[in-house]
């Protein structure tokens, strides 16, 4: 693959076994700075396996990983998201026995102190300035009339708005996305959609794994096709919609919104 400019993610040359089996083979993916770069690709190419190396939930069999210009591999997880990666999984993954504003909370504590295991009473005004923080963002995010309710009680569209919110009270410099609109009515995929333009605008770089082509295109900045654990092609999303290898393998001829 070509050298790309201002890259601040680079998966170079991974190859992933499970036994006999390679899920992930040859992966280059570089992704530039502040932009959103998607990774398409049916059922079963990989696509899951590839965060999950990203952010070291499974080694990678061979390669690295790395991420303005620090090795990711061989790091524990909660190392990496202290390097400035987030990741917001298919299914919420929220407290659903705290209240949606202390579910914010808890990821700004954590990122302070390296561990969610935190006494969150320690500090007087280190907790003032983190509960103004989460306020705000709630109120972007159009959930501060919920603040005080119980997190499991919301719908799904609305605890995916409060992952989004957790994710950013840490400051990543890179969010990765699996799937952030699984599940969600047209309305919730839209407000949604519009949450992660808003994000956009703030300069964060992402990494979108996403079936509905309607996110797709109206969201990234260039995108990667994943087939058979290998990345086929990679281009503008005028180019990815027009590669004939992309529309045999996935695509099938369906028309992006």
């Amino acid at each position: 693959m070509e050298p790309v400019e201002n890259v601040v993610l680079h998966v170079a040359d991974v190859q992933k076994n499970f036994g006999g089996l390679r899920a992930l083979s040859d992966i280059d993916l570089q992704v530039e700075e502040g932009k959103t770069h998607a990774i398409i690709g049916p059922n079963g190419a990989g696509k899951s396996t590839l965060l999950n190396v990203i952010i070291g939930r499974i080694p990678p069999t061979s390669g690295a990983v790395i991420f303005d210009g620090t090795v990711l591999t061989g790091r524990a997880p909660h190392e990496i998201n202290q390097l400035g990666i987030s990741r917001v999984f298919q299914t919420p993954e929220i407290f659903p026995d705290l209240t949606v504003l202390q579910n914010v909370m808890v990821p700004a504590f954590a990122k302070r102190d390296g561990d969610f295991r935190v006494n969150m009473l320690r500090s007087v005004e280190s907790e003032k300035e983190i509960r103004e923080e989460a306020e705000h963002l709630l109120e972007d995010f159009g959930l501060i009339g919920r603040r005080d309710d119980h997190a499991g009680a919301l719908s799904r569209g609305d605890k995916r708005r409060l992952e989004l919110a957790m994710c950013l009270i840490q400051h990543p410099r890179l969010l990765l996305l699996d799937e952030p609109t699984a599940g969600m009515s047209r309305h919730d995929t839209n407000t949604t959609i519009a949450l992660l333009k808003k994000i956009k605008e703030r300069g964060m770089t992402k990494v979108i794994i996403e079936h509905d082509m309607h996110v797709v295109f109206s969201l990234a900045d260039k995108i990667s096709v994943l087939a058979q654990g290998r990345i086929i092609a990679t281009g503008l999303p005028h180019e990815i919609k027009e590669d004939p290898r992309v529309q045999e393998a996935y695509l099938g001829g369906v028309e992006a919104e």
